[in-house]
């Protein structure tokens, strides 16, 4: 008697359920916060923001040699219609107010790119200058670093790929406990204020109304006390 063998072996003689097979074809399973961070991680707008030679580079990118539209970045001139500000270039304190204001106008989520030295720390400008703000994270919270002087438009990409990636991992239910507000004084940074020096008021001081102390001992007149301590500053230092 010869039987009839079969040429194949079957490793595994139950197949795949047709009804899983045919949902796994036509229906996509996902989860609320995948879909809605991948919707903003695929349309982020960022502000068209720059002060100083950083932003040539933020321009560049526009071009159709790295076209960052690719990335689904489409860039806005109106706080109100972004959702990304690249500080590029040197924050100075007669800009801090703009740059404040103009974060505040954007609707949340926001994320801010912190571009160049100069934004980071103050750069250049930071020993010599007395109007460079040293660190916009001083104003307002940042969430990527781009450091360089400047920053090649690769960079950009990069922090831009890394952002969205800060972006997937996020979840709807935690967005208020991880809401973002600016910030005027940090730790690290220890800032205290100090009170108005520019008042006006040292024009009615006591040693600016007073003549000289040599002109007042040869004319008679009482020598104020506050010329006295002065002269006595002057001694001891000398």
């Amino acid at each position: 008697m010869v039987m009839n063998l079969p040429t194949e072996k079957v490793t595994n003689p139950v197949g795949a359920p047709q009804v899983t097979q045919d949902l796994s074809e036509n229906v996509i399973l996902t989860t609320v916060d995948d879909l809605y961070n991948w919707a903003r991680l695929s349309s982020l707008w960022p502000l068209l923001y720059g002060t100083a030679c950083c932003f040539i580079e933020f321009a560049a990118l526009i071009g159709s040699r790295f076209d960052f539209d690719r990335f689904g970045l489409i860039p806005r001139s109106s706080p109100r219609q972004a959702d990304l500000i690249i500080t590029a270039g040197t924050i100075t304190m007669k800009m801090a107010p703009a740059l404040v204001r103009l974060y505040e106008q954007m609707p949340e989520p926001k994320y801010v790119i912190a571009m160049g030295a100069c934004t980071i720390t103050g750069g250049m400008f930071s020993m010599d200058s007395p109007t460079a703000v040293r660190g916009v994270d001083k104003l307002i919270p940042v969430d990527v670093y781009i450091p360089g002087c400047p920053p090649r438009p690769e960079a950009i990409i990069d922090a831009i790929i890394k952002l969205r990636k800060k972006i997937s991992s996020e979840a709807v239910q935690e967005r208020g406990l991880a809401t973002q507000t600016h910030r005027f004084y940090t730790v690290s940074h220890q800032m205290k204020a100090i009170p108005e020096i520019l008042n006006g008021q040292y024009l009615l001081s006591e040693a600016r109304q007073a003549p000289p102390k040599e002109l007042m001992e040869a004319m008679g007149m009482p020598v104020p006390a506050v010329l006295q301590e002065a002269q006595k500053e002057e001694v001891e230092r000398g």
